[in-house]
């Protein structure tokens, strides 16, 4: 999304970043309850400075906030197979890449919060990305986590079921006897169609997961926590093709033997990797209150629309540019845009949209406009006389 520091400051909901609305549920959770559960941000070494300048904002906001960081490691020459950095300094950022928040085990043990949160008490970490905002502390897992303390539950993995927008999520498998998460990325080529199938593979890793404490820390101390390697091609500034050698958090579900799979409702999951899905929670789609973020009850349908945005909206800041106000989609189907398009302000948007400028062509969509089932291409541009 061309973020060019911490995703968790982009404004997403009536001028409330991803981090105000992980504040705003974590205090509201701490008041009802007289608790004080903290919020505890996994940094890499691109963010760290950015956050901790950030977080002071919320010094008396009732919510302790935690850091630490992942490690970092050097990216490798695809041709040379060698790093293309030996030695780390500011100046050279760009050849070094953190590993993936399948190093949150490690980083955690290793920050000394791990222990410092046992020793405090705590018996769960809810861990779930900073952009997926269902992402929520239900309590009612909790509390299923917590009900059996004689075969308590190290690992679980929220999973929700697949649609045809999540043919690339990571599923569970059974394989020689335990779960184990499979990810596009370790799928052969000739099986993808068949792990991308939603009949076949019926669900998909929200990202969304629980984790024992005193779980972590054994199998950390049993040396136990070895993660499958994913092998992540990139492309640097500069041309030169390098691989990044990464790991998953919930790869981990293997290495615990008592790890469960939950299937939980589709609110849970609303993560925010585009602009396309920005443009969703960013509408009337979805209200926020205490920290939550839920689909309107005006909306007719339970279904979320389809949006692809082309290549001129990727970046958040062309985003915003070209659309000065976001419109109206309670009645969307699916929308599709390409080329160069504006929107004006208070625009509808019904059924299903398609606009497409050709290349040399642009596309202004007046303000006031309702566009129901329709196609609209070539040239369109109305200007004040």
């Amino acid at each position: 999304m061309g973020c060019s520091g911490p995703k968790s400051v982009i404004p997403v909901r009536e001028n409330l970043t991803f981090l105000d609305v992980n504040v705003q549920q974590i205090e509201l959770l701490n008041k009802r309850y007289n608790c004080d559960v903290p919020l505890v941000l996994m940094n890499s070494f691109n963010t760290h400075i950015d956050t901790g300048k950030v977080i002071r904002k919320y010094t008396s906001s009732g919510v302790t906030i935690r850091t630490f960081n992942q490690h970092r490691y050097p990216r490798i020459n695809r041709e040379t197979m060698l790093p293309v950095s030996n030695e780390w300094s500011s100046g050279n950022m760009e050849g070094w890449y953190p590993p993936g928040h399948g190093d949150i085990y490690d980083s955690l043990h290793e920050s000394g919060l791990l222990q410092e949160f046992i020793d405090n008490g705590k018996e769960y970490l809810f861990l779930s990305n900073i952009d997926n905002l269902g992402a929520t502390i239900d309590l009612t897992i909790l509390n299923y986590l917590l009900s059996d303390s004689s075969n308590q539950c190290d690992f679980l993995m929220e999973v929700t079921d697949k649609t045809r927008a999540d043919v690339k999520g990571g599923t569970l498998i059974d394989y020689e006897g335990k779960l184990q998460l499979l990810e596009v990325a370790q799928v052969p080529k000739e099986h993808i169609d068949d792990f991308k199938s939603v009949s076949k593979f019926k669900i998909f890793n929200t990202n969304n997961i629980w984790l024992n404490l005193r779980g972590i820390k054994r199998a950390i101390s049993e040396k136990s926590m070895i993660l499958d390697i994913i092998c992540n091609p990139k492309t640097m500034d500069n041309g030169i093709n390098v691989i990044q050698l990464e790991t998953a958090v919930g790869a981990g579900i293997k290495l615990f033997d008592r790890a469960q799979g939950l299937n939980v409702p589709r609110s849970r999951f609303l993560p925010v990797k585009t602009t396309s899905d920005l443009l969703l929670v960013m509408s009337n789609l979805y209200r926020i209150g205490d920290g939550t973020v839920s689909m309107s009850c005006k909306r007719m349908f339970p279904s979320t629309p389809l949006v692809k945005l082309g290549t001129s909206f990727s970046k958040v800041e062309d985003f915003l540019l070209r659309f000065p106000s976001i419109p109206d989609l309670l009645e969307l189907d699916s929308l599709t845009v390409s080329g160069d398009v504006n929107f004006g302000r208070d625009v509808t948007l019904r059924g299903t949209v398609i606009i497409i400028a050709n290349h040399g062509d642009r596309i202004d969509i007046p303000s006031g406009s309702l566009l129901e089932n329709k196609i609209v291409s070539g040239n369109l541009r109305i200007l004040d006389h």
